[in-house]
């Protein structure tokens, strides 16, 4: 059995901060008055609520890339992608939070990390199954 402790860790990174966007959705409702199930009234909501789902989105896709690449290419390397896409991701959602037109940068960085890991994660698989 292989072990990916730092793959797992920083996955572990990833659930908390999709836990503090969740966190942060609520804390808007209540300041903001936001009644369940509203999803828009206020702006600062609004943008809190986006951020969740835009983190859960790229959860979506990002966590099983990770994770490929954890198996197929390394734990370390998987640590490294995982922890670029985590800084992106973090700043993403502040600069989001603060002025949506500023998040362009954390996508970015959120995005090449999930690149990287996908294009050498795709590399590899297809190198497993020719054999080589």
């Amino acid at each position: 059995m292989h072990n990916y402790p730092l793959t797992a860790g920083v996955t572990l990174l990833l659930v908390l901060l999709m836990f503090g966007t969740a966190w942060n959705v609520g804390r808007a409702r209540e300041k903001y008055g936001i009644k369940a199930p509203a999803t828009t009234g206020n702006e600062y909501f609004e943008r809190a609520y986006r951020i969740q789902l835009n983190t859960i989105e790229w959860a979506l896709i990002f966590l099983p890339t990770l994770w490929i690449f954890a198996a197929f290419v390394g734990d370390r390397h998987a640590m490294i992608a995982g922890l670029v896409g985590l800084a992106g991701r973090i700043l993403y959602a502040v600069s989001y939070q603060r002025d949506p037109a500023t998040r362009g940068t954390g996508f970015m960085i959120g995005m090449a990390a999930f690149g990287v890991a996908g294009l050498w994660s795709g590399f590899a698989v297809v190198k497993a199954l020719l054999g080589s």
